[in-house]
């Protein structure tokens, strides 16, 4: 059963980097943890705060698959995040760049660069065959 739960899983994966290492790497979890919040960054982001011992992730860069969503965006501020890299971009509902730059609005008190387009194609294309693979019923 929890096989099945976990391949409902959009394939969306994070890892934050901390002076040159991997300190966390995660996946989404939303329907195998049945959590709203399980979002691949937001868990990535939570497991390198641990790891560090402090809320503020400075110095830390983010990578993750696919465009953060607004949720996401606004956690990549809060936590002091230096910078975001992502793959695949989301236009119905990044905040990176597509819909919204959320961290890069100048009205909160840190901003982050974030990249869009790294491995694009690759990340893309996990996305849509997973997609499609929800539609045939697999």
């Amino acid at each position: 059963m929890e096989a099945q739960q976990t391949k409902q899983d959009v394939p969306v994966g994070a890892v934050v980097v901390y002076e040159g290492k991997i300190i966390a790497a995660c996946h989404n979890r939303r329907e195998e943890d049945n959590a709203p919040f399980a979002h691949a960054e937001m868990l990535a982001m939570n497991e390198a705060a641990k790891v560090l011992g402090t809320r503020r992730l400075t110095g830390c860069t983010l990578y993750v698959t696919l465009e953060p969503c607004p949720m996401c965006a606004g956690a990549i501020i809060l936590s002091g995040l230096s910078k975001c890299y992502f793959g695949a971009y989301d236009r119905q509902s990044g905040c990176c760049g597509s819909v919204y730059y959320i961290p890069q609005d100048r009205c909160f008190n840190h901003q982050v660069m974030c990249v869009g387009g790294i491995l694009e194609e690759e990340c893309t294309r996990l996305l849509t065959d997973f997609f499609a693979q929800k539609r045939r019923g697999e």
